[in-house]
């Protein structure tokens, strides 16, 4: 009901003030700095909520801040999964499981695609794949104008080619002895800002040794026809449902998307 909304100066209060309502969290703000989710669950912490959180949180640095938060989580008996999108998320909890027919990963590849047809619909997730560009941060993209944001992928025909990104697959991916060095694993991909078709696949590859010597490679490969949309959120929400269920079992504090598997929600 629209005439009954109100203006808040402090947004973020306001839900924490309904603490009590509801039972979790789907933290869900790209093209933030990196301090502010963290700084937002604090609040949560200072305020004695004990519910669950997940988040879609991709940049490394970010989330070692949210791993600074455990012991807060676990004296309010909440609970935490952090990076629960696409990448990481979806295509790091693959690779856990890929993971197990080797007992020596070489490296973690992920080249995710993504076409959307008006840049419009997705400004912020726009800006903070800009923020990964050499010579970009997230607050020089931030304040980008919608102008320059559109002069920019003009001169890029629509198009956004990112590679070696600060992604926090490498440390969910080390955190669970996958990997054993943030540089196995890479993370880039293309973005069309033009055409909803994928400008190329999305595909996690794993590169390993078996026991018997046997050096070999599993692909995981996310559907051309799955949106961005379908691949972040349903993950998200299914780790959500999975941190619900850790509560219910007292397992309280902070975890990463690659120490357990989502739940499935119909």
């Amino acid at each position: 009901d629209l005439k009954r909304l109100r203006y808040s100066k402090d947004s973020i209060g306001e839900i924490i003030k309904l603490k009590n309502k509801f039972d979790g969290i789907f933290v869900a703000l790209p093209n933030l700095p990196n301090e502010f989710i963290p700084s937002v669950v604090k609040r949560f912490i200072k305020a004695g909520y004990n519910g669950v959180f997940t988040c879609a949180l991709k940049r490394t640095s970010a989330i070692k801040l949210m791993m600074k938060l455990d012991s807060g989580l676990k004296r309010n008996k909440s609970t935490y999964i952090a990076g629960c999108g696409a990448t990481p998320g979806l295509l790091s909890a693959a690779a856990v499981l890929a993971a197990q027919s080797f007992t020596k990963v070489e490296d973690v590849n992920i080249r995710w695609g993504v076409g959307i047809s008006n840049w419009d619909a997705y400004k912020a997730t726009i800006r903070e794949d800009i923020a990964h560009l050499p010579g970009y941060t997230v607050n020089r993209a931030k304040q980008m104008t919608d102008r320059d944001v559109e002069g920019f992928l003009d001169r890029t025909d629509g198009k956004l080619e990112l590679h070696d990104m600060e992604h926090a697959d490498d440390i969910l991916l080390k955190r669970v002895g996958v990997v054993d060095s943030l540089k196995r694993v890479s993370v880039g991909g293309v973005m069309d800002t033009r055409h909803a078709k994928k400008p190329v696949s999305t595909i996690m590859t794993l590169t390993g040794t078996t026991f018997e010597g046997k050096r070999s490679s599993h692909r995981f490969i996310l559907g051309d026809e799955t949106s961005m949309a379908a691949n972040v959120i349903g993950p998200a929400l299914g780790y959500l449902k999975r941190a619900i269920w850790l509560k219910k079992h007292k397992i309280y504090g902070m975890f990463g998307s690659t120490e357990f598997m989502p739940m499935v929600l119909r």
